[in-house]
């Protein structure tokens, strides 16, 4: 969106809250993106301090700064309060990532309505939602869909990562926070273990989102006797599923980035204990399923399991019924390149010009 924003007004200055990519792009970086890497209820507390502190922090500088708009990414729990203190000096505000309100927790879209000018979305039908409850929204496409290919190329990827052609190759993606990788990573090496014994030519490839959640893998990994056979690496998700024939995922952005590749995948959920007794016991979840594929397609088109129900065993029980319907596969080839299509409409783009129209600003022409 930067590079977008960019080329739409090459004198645009961004500021904030900023990843590497982020800086690379040209943003000043007054924070680490990495500071908000938080989720959940009960896991918020121990943090909150802190965050509330940044949060202040940020509010007295971006008042201060007096910027043309604020633009939260993501992380409605810290941006909303954010935005709704900037909007009441004045200041335009966006939210890029639309809370999942239609999911959980309904009662915030007051919130929303009260603290943002407009909110960017990715999947088409936000919209819908957010109009029937007077928040201005507009569908933007995801970025993902542009940056990966409709049609990938398996076997660059392999000799990329070094794995033969007739391999047969399972990714493992536990998450990239570190709270998440300690829920799963244990798990999910321990289905590559029990998917090994009955498919003995099964390798694993496992891309770690940083260093931080790389060592707690490795840590797990060195727990679990027999699954020497799951290799690590930096970074390279795109790649890595791109080579791989199928994917063991964590609930979240993963899943539509396989989804996009069009692989098929299991897809596994664990919060914190406190935090899924008051999920389930305040009746907070609003919708049948948590994957982006299934609420993409309205239906339970991939196996998804949540909590207590995340083993070894069932992730890869999971995964060999999957791999072994061949006429579900044929259909997920299809639904996945369907939903592909639908979401590829220029994101970054079309976020930009959205956010230029905002404040009034006409973007140069080349």
């Amino acid at each position: 969106m930067i590079a977008a924003l960019k080329a739409a007004d090459p004198e645009v200055e961004c500021f904030g809250v900023a990843g590497p990519k982020m800086v690379a792009a040209g943003c000043e970086a007054w924070a680490a993106s990495e500071e908000l890497a938080v989720m959940g209820l009960a896991e918020v507390l121990p943090h909150l301090p802190r965050l509330l502190r940044l949060r202040a922090s940020l509010t007295r500088r971006f008042t201060e700064a007096r910027p043309d708009v604020f633009i939260g990414i993501d992380a409605p729990a810290f941006n909303m309060g954010l935005a709704q203190r900037l909007r009441s000096t004045g200041i335009k505000t966006v939210q890029y990532v639309a809370p999942q309100v239609w999911a959980w927790r309904q009662g915030r879209v007051s919130q929303i309505r009260k603290s943002v000018d407009l909110v960017l979305c990715l999947l088409p039908f936000e919209v819908d939602f957010f109009g029937q409850h007077a928040v201005p929204a507009t569908f933007v496409g995801h970025p993902l869909a542009d940056q990966i290919p409709l049609e990938v190329d398996r076997r660059k990827a392999r000799e990329t990562l070094g794995f033969d052609a007739t391999t047969n190759l399972i990714a493992l993606l536990p998450g990239s926070r570190a709270g998440e990788v300690e829920r799963l990573a244990k798990d999910f090496i321990e289905a590559s273990r029990w998917l090994a014994v009955r498919r003995p030519q099964m390798q694993f490839v496992a891309p770690m989102a940083s260093p931080k959640v790389r060592r707690i893998f490795e840590r797990k990994l060195l727990n679990v006797l027999g699954a020497s056979s799951v290799r690590v690496i930096d970074g390279q998700s795109h790649v890595a599923l791109a080579a791989a024939d199928a994917a063991i995922v964590a609930s979240g952005t993963a899943t539509l980035e396989t989804l996009l590749t069009n692989r098929p995948m299991v897809v596994a959920y664990r919060l914190g204990a406190l935090t899924a007794f008051l999920l389930r016991t305040l009746g907070l979840i609003k919708v049948p399923y948590f994957s982006q594929p299934n609420l993409l397609m309205g239906r339970r088109l991939v196996p998804e399991l949540f909590q207590e129900q995340v083993s070894g065993e069932a992730l890869g029980s999971a995964l060999l019924s999957e791999l072994d319907d061949h006429a579900h596969l044929a259909e997920l080839a299809r639904e996945f390149r369907r939903a592909h299509e639908s979401l590829r409409c220029g994101g970054a783009a079309k976020a930009a010009a959205s956010i230029l129209e905002l404040i009034g600003r006409t973007p140069q022409l080349k």
